[in-house]
């Protein structure tokens, strides 16, 4: 069975770290690229970051570039965000999910998804 499963998230003040992890059960890990989502209170779900199957090309959104990363170890069917500079307005929380193809940027195109992990930021 197909499990996607967050941890890392919790409570944090602003200007702190926290480093998502979501450890995947596929079979052809390296075969999927992987995404972070979140949805904060009250709002959609929106994009953070991808990373493609070679872990080399990323995309960011602008709200996080500079201070997240999101980064991949196939040989642990593991992916992780690393969150740094964190602020109030970072607080949602995150989805880790995966796709096999299509538009990285459309949530649509992901097949998987992890349960979700709170993070809260605090000012």
């Amino acid at each position: 069975q197909v499990q996607l499963v967050e941890s890392g998230g919790g409570s944090v003040q602003a200007g702190g770290s926290l480093r998502l992890s979501c450890a995947a059960s596929l079979r052809t890990f390296s075969s999927y690229a992987m995404g972070w989502f979140r949805q904060p209170p009250g709002k959609e779900r929106e994009l953070v970051a991808y990373i493609r199957r070679s872990g080399i090309t990323t995309y960011y959104a602008d709200s996080v570039k500079g201070r997240f990363t999101i980064s991949r170890d196939n040989a642990k069917n593991t992916v992780y965000l690393q969150m740094n500079s964190l602020k109030p307005e970072d607080t949602a929380v995150y989805y880790c999910a995966a796709a096999i193809s299509g538009s990285y940027y459309d949530m649509n195109s992901y097949q998987y998804w992890g349960q979700g992990t709170q993070v809260t930021v605090s000012s």
